[in-house]
């Protein structure tokens, strides 16, 4: 397995479906964007794949700002094949983005994780993430 850093010139039509599908498994809800346009973006996030056979097993994101408080990261859409959980391949795809959020400068990570998803609660506890005593709130601008 090699965790492998997306770049847009280096997207293929298979990594683009892998993506879609497994962004499917994490919320079938939504429709995922295009990966190269947002690789592409002027500030784009770091996303990152593990791959076993060139086969895209797992995916997460990071993305860096920086704000008057400071340089934070935020990962988001940490998702592993149905098929291949329980590999370490979440851990993996995590201890890179916390290195390449420690390489920005950043002082903190954050992540939101459903109050469902106790496996991922005791990943991110087991990486060091502790709960933070706040309220997320969402406001809805486009369905």
């Amino acid at each position: 397995m090699e965790i492998q850093q997306l770049h847009p010139e280096h997207l293929t039509d298979a990594d683009r479906e892998q993506i879609r599908a497994l962004f499917r498994q994490l919320n079938p809800k939504l429709t995922p964007q295009n990966p190269a346009a947002v690789l592409d973006h002027p500030h784009p996030p770091t996303l990152l794949v593990c791959r076993e056979q060139g086969r895209i097993l797992g995916m997460a994101t990071l993305c860096t700002y920086t704000v008057l408080s400071g340089c934070k990261a935020w990962v988001e859409d940490v998702v592993v094949d149905t098929e291949a959980r329980g590999k370490g391949i979440a851990r993996r795809l995590m201890e890179h983005l916390i290195e390449v959020a420690r390489a920005a400068g950043a002082r903190e990570i954050l992540l939101y994780t459903g109050h469902h998803r106790l496996p991922a609660h005791r990943l991110y506890a087991g990486l060091g993430f502790l709960e933070k005593d706040s309220k997320l709130m969402r406001l809805p601008l486009q369905d």
